[in-house]
């Protein structure tokens, strides 16, 4: 089992947890409104440590990240695998071409 997989299955056990004893579940009782605020705060402190910070910053924040990114898609109930096959249906296409498919969906 590798770490995201690990990472997965830890979230999903602490969510139904004593919020007072599990930062998952106090993630959780407050609400899908602070998860999202949380991993937001988590992307701009990687953006800053990825413009300024030491490499050990960066690695730190980058793990923050998906730490939370793992949260908010346990709340929406979206399996990371989910994730894994978007990035593989992606796999070899340009980004620019990928991006302009999406923003053609939109219209």
């Amino acid at each position: 089992m590798d770490t995201l997989t690990r990472l997965e299955t830890t979230i999903a056990q602490r969510r139904e947890a004593d919020p007072s004893q599990s930062y998952v579940a106090s993630l959780h009782a407050k609400g899908l409104p602070q998860i999202a605020r949380k991993l937001g705060e988590e992307g701009v402190e990687a953006s800053i440590a990825a413009l300024s910070g030491s490499d050990e910053e960066l690695v730190g924040e980058a793990a923050d990240i998906l730490f939370h990114l793992m949260v908010a898609l346990n709340a929406r109930d979206i399996g990371f695998a989910d994730v894994l096959a978007e990035l593989d249906r992606r796999e070899g296409v340009s980004g620019i071409a990928e991006k302009a498919s999406r923003d053609a969906k939109e219209d």
